[in-house]
């Protein structure tokens, strides 16, 4: 496995939101939105993960959401580009583009709804690794994608793959991002995915994570992440307790409607609009996050 500068990698990586206005993606908006996670501390963000809606946008403009972030960026923290599809032309093209957009790194998904055997996971890796130079973490979701990866398997790629730095993980399951530490070691860029296991999976050796909750509060979330890194448990224990509730609200309707409701609720969006077949929150839901952030301090 390639060596990677210490810091790189490590801490909180939020995935962005992706803006829409009139139906069409509002690349300023997203510019700001950069901005801000920069202000706020956060280590690096990713772009067109799960929160940004990627399978309700275009190639071209995924291609163009990163090519944005890392203008605006401007190499004052990294740029993940999440270039997954569910075929391996789509995921070679946006990898291309990624690439010439300065990207620093790349989170590519397991193929979604396909289903393939552990074999056709790790050609499908190896094949795509040996087409890029950039760091790629394999993004492990398996109630999304349907198809789970097995350490054999991750074993297998690495070996041939040595840039196949780490593994998002969003999956309840710290079995296995303990084996995945235990076998790669701690220079293995291991993110937690789920809010809930953010402070867990830190504790026991992950390099960062990697939450839709960074949308709406970046600097708790970054806070945490520094907290842990200088061996300040008791102060990490108290940020994990802090965040539970905004953590639980992620998951209150299906990612990213929670946070784009709270996000335009706090002015951090002009309007939290969807592309079907996502749509906004309820009337009920609203009442349910105005009150829980009120409760976390965010919301007067």
């Amino acid at each position: 496995m390639d060596s990677l500068k210490d810091a790189f990698l490590r801490g909180s990586y939020p995935p962005l939101v992706t803006p829409f206005r009139s139906g069409a993606v509002d690349y300023g908006a997203f510019a700001g939105l950069v901005e801000r996670q920069i202000a706020n501390g956060s280590h690096g963000i990713v772009v067109c993960g799960t929160t940004a809606e990627p399978t309700a946008l275009t190639n071209d403009e995924r291609a163009e959401l990163v090519a944005v972030a890392v203008r605006a960026a401007a190499g004052r923290i990294p740029v993940v580009a999440a270039t997954g599809a569910a075929s391996l032309a789509e995921t070679m093209a946006l990898t291309a583009a990624a690439e010439r957009a300065g990207a620093d790194a790349l989170l590519v998904v397991t193929p979604y709804f396909i289903r393939p055997p552990q074999r056709g996971l790790a050609e499908y890796y190896i094949d795509l690794g040996r087409r890029t130079r950039l760091p790629m973490l394999i993004y492990h979701i398996p109630g999304r994608s349907a198809v789970g990866l097995e350490l054999s398997t991750l074993e297998r790629v690495v070996e041939a793959v040595p840039h196949v730095v780490g593994v998002k993980l969003a999956a309840n399951d710290l079995t296995f991002a303990t084996q995945l530490l235990a076998r790669f070691g701690p220079e293995f860029r291991l993110f937690a995915g789920l809010e809930e296991l953010s402070f867990p999976m830190l504790a026991v050796g992950a390099a960062g994570v990697m939450n839709a909750v960074g949308n709406v509060a970046p600097r708790q979330v970054a806070d945490l992440c520094n907290a842990v890194a200088r061996g300040d448990l008791a102060g990490a224990r108290a940020l994990h307790v802090a965040l539970a509730e905004l953590n639980e609200a992620v998951f209150l309707d299906t990612n990213p409607i929670p946070i784009k409701y709270m996000m335009k609720r706090l002015g951090l969006l002009a309007a939290n609009e969807h592309r079907l077949p996502m749509v906004p929150a309820t009337p009920e839901l609203e009442r349910r996050l105005d009150a829980i952030l009120r409760r976390s301090g965010l919301l007067e």
